[in-house]
């Protein structure tokens, strides 16, 4: 892959050489998914390595400048992040349905946009929540953990949904897919020096229908109680 002059490599939101963190050594994957931003000119794919001694699902983006790669930005998330299950989340991710969506049921490029930060400003003001186009069926993948592990036929992505706890979701950079009605919103969560975050949304018909979440914990989990609605 060819790299333009200056090109970086950002791990866990800290830059480091090219070649250091998780490139060090060869990786298996188990599953993977991409969302092209022809726009912007940026990828993000969805990695996803459940087999071994120290598994790990990987959000990198990539961005093109003059056909040569000006940034490599990877999340990677282990045992000692948020909800973390790599074999979980490989079985759930790998199982749905992400297909190009037809011209004239689309959403367009800002409303993709609007409906991630609507979704991300619930965090800090639950009146945000009447704005975000629920739809049924929707599933959300956290970490690892499912919101739909009996098979619901009709499941809503409402479950587990914080009421609001004053909770900023802040540098927040989107990545559009228009093709697959989907954006990642890459955040701080929690603010500043928050946890490193990436939210993958995909849209059907208008509505959501997917929601995958990456959240790192460099520091330790907070110790946030699970939401009574959330399944064990």
């Amino acid at each position: 892959m060819p790299l333009a002059p200056g090109a970086k490599y950002i791990e866990n939101r800290k830059e480091i050489p090219f070649g250091e963190g998780i490139w060090q050594a060869p990786l298996p994957i188990d599953f993977h998914r991409s969302l092209l931003d022809v726009d912007t000119c940026q990828t993000f794919t969805e990695i996803i390595h459940a087999n071994g001694s120290h598994t790990y699902v990987i959000g990198t983006r990539l961005k093109v400048a003059d056909g040569k790669l000006s940034e490599v930005e990877s999340l990677v998330s282990d045992q000692d992040d948020w909800l973390f299950n790599a074999a979980d989340y490989l079985r759930y991710s790998s199982t749905e349905k992400w297909d190009i969506i037809p011209v004239d049921k689309r959403s367009d490029r800002q409303s993709l946009i609007q409906v991630a930060s609507d979704y991300f400003d619930i965090f800090q003001d639950y009146a945000a929540f009447e704005k975000v186009p629920w739809g049924i069926p929707c599933v959300r993948i956290e970490g690892g953990m499912y919101t739909n592990p009996d098979n619901d036929p009709d499941p809503s992505c409402t479950v587990g949904v914080p009421k609001g706890g004053g909770v900023p979701m802040t540098n927040r950079h989107y990545i559009v897919d228009v093709d697959m009605g989907a954006v990642v919103g890459f955040v701080d969560f929690g603010g500043e020096n928050g946890l490193p975050d990436a939210h993958t949304f995909r849209l059907e018909n208008g509505k959501l229908r997917y929601v995958h979440v990456i959240t790192l914990c460099p520091n330790g989990c907070p110790k946030i109680p699970i939401p009574e609605d959330m399944p064990e």
